[in-house]
């Protein structure tokens, strides 16, 4: 198999190349399309998608080339086999003319891409706004060029751009043709300098997008930020581990309208830098399947509301903004109450309502739904509220009593008393994941005998239940 990745590919592709050499097979992704001339091919293998007409031709090209005496003394070569598992040859049968553009640019290329337009919108301010920002980028850029193996198959035929571009000077300044040149023959080479992380990936051509919006005054700025938002509320969840505990002021402030008011590329720069690679801990969730079933005609229109799908993004905000009113408001005589578990009254329930509502922090679908999803309004408002530690200490205190707890323990019941000032209460299920099973593979069960456990199990009842209306 010969990919980027593969440690010494061209010494391989030489051996395939020699007949007398193994391999006699080779699989690849890209990488055999072009650039070689192997005349003993009798056999390709299509095994993916192609509509660019230049590319099919290409790879078509690898079994044209003659030899003699391939299959004995006079048998020269005058055929090959094309084994097409992908209707490529039916396609290009019937619509020859094609297109000559790839179906997607890669997440490499489209980085390298996009970081060349900063530079672009950068580089037109007058005066010149944000140096070290344009700065930063071109430097990124030109680490990545630098680190491309010149005596690559794929990267030589552009050996001379990639040794201009690997030297700094060449990023100073870069012309109309400098950006063309760099976009065609250099964004999307191999190179050394790997990155693995495709979810920190993807958050960096988020946010680069979302600078190239605020530099453009774009209106896509809107959607871009929303997304923003919900990555940061989603991480906001994560916040009982501690590499994303330590960026919560940022992810907190995220979520808030005062961030984005005059939000700048430096700071969504220093954004990406702090939480890329925080994105990976976001759990995938999937959507339920919506199966649906249509008439060939249509009728007259009608607005459908499916059970199945929830507010989403427009949640996310309102649960960024409940959290932030509650953590600002902490005077407020409930919020004191959610604070210090003390028992919720259905009267400071509907007085919290009143004023989430008086105060544009969200509407009565959003409160409805904060209901739903957390089987009640004061658990979802402790959720955000969280508890005065003083007093999550103290709700330990009876089951304290009496024990002399052991150095792994105290760190346990300490990361319990963190979780529950932060999220409010903890359900006794998460003493199994992430981050308790760190201290032991049983989580609980591991550090507490079972009838500790069961009192512990009790006091996070009792703590949820203070919630409960």
């Amino acid at each position: 198999m010969v990919t980027f990745k593969t440690e010494y590919a061209q010494s391989l592709i030489d051996s395939f190349s020699k007949p007398e050499a193994m391999p006699h097979i080779a699989i690849s992704v890209d990488m055999l399309d072009t650039g070689i001339d192997v005349p003993e091919v009798v056999n390709l293998v299509f095994f993916k998608l192609v509509r660019s007409k230049t590319k099919f031709w290409q790879m078509v090209g690898r079994g044209t080339r003659l030899r003699q005496d391939l299959f004995g003394p006079g048998e020269d070569k005058q055929f090959f086999y094309i084994f097409d598992f992908c209707g490529n040859l039916e396609y290009f049968k019937e619509n020859p003319e094609a297109v000559d553009s790839s179906l997607s640019m890669p997440l490499g290329k489209r980085l390298f891409v996009l970081r060349l337009e900063l530079m672009d919108e950068l580089d037109k301010a007058e005066p010149k706004r944000y140096p070290e920002l344009r700065a930063a980028t071109a430097e990124l850029l030109r680490a990545e060029v630098a680190a491309m193996n010149v005596n690559n198959f794929i990267v030589r035929p552009h050996r001379r751009l990639v040794e201009h571009y690997a030297e700094a000077a060449a990023w100073e300044s870069l012309s109309i043709e400098n950006r063309s040149e760099l976009e065609k023959n250099v964004a999307g080479l191999p190179s050394e300098l790997i990155d693995n992380d495709q979810d920190a990936k993807q958050f960096d051509a988020l946010t680069l997008r979302l600078q190239l919006a605020v530099l453009r005054a774009e209106p896509q700025f809107s959607t871009l930020r929303m997304q923003v938002e919900q990555i940061a509320g989603l991480l906001s969840e994560k916040a009982n581990i501690p590499m994303v505990r330590a960026q919560m002021p940022l992810i907190e402030d995220l979520q808030t309208d005062a961030f984005w008011q005059d939000v700048t590329p430096t700071i969504l720069e220093r954004v990406r830098k702090d939480l890329r690679a925080l994105i990976k801990l976001i759990e995938k969730v999937g959507r339920k399947p919506v199966f649906t079933s249509f008439e060939d005609e249509l009728g007259t229109e009608a607005e459908i509301a499916f059970a199945q799908f929830t507010p989403g993004i427009d949640f996310q905000r309102f649960r960024a903004k409940a959290r932030h009113f509650l953590r600002e408001h902490q005077d407020i005589p409930v919020v004191r109450k959610l604070r210090s578990v003390e028992p919720l009254t259905a009267a400071d329930l509907q007085e919290i309502e009143r004023l989430l509502i008086t105060e544009g922090i969200g509407s009565e679908r959003d409160l409805a739904h904060a209901k739903e999803v957390s089987h009640g309004l004061g658990l979802f408002l402790r959720s955000l509220a969280g508890v005065d530690r003083v007093a999550a200490k103290a709700a330990f205190n009876d089951f304290l009593n009496g024990r002399t707890p052991t150095a792994n323990q105290i760190e346990f019941l300490n990361m319990i008393i963190d979780h529950v000032a932060d999220r409010g209460f903890l359900d006794p299920e998460l003493l199994y994941a992430s981050p308790f099973i760190d201290i032991s593979a049983k989580g609980v069960d591991g550090i507490f005998p079972p009838e500790e456990v069961n009192a512990l199990f009790a006091v996070l009842q009792n703590l949820k239940a203070s919630a409960a209306v």
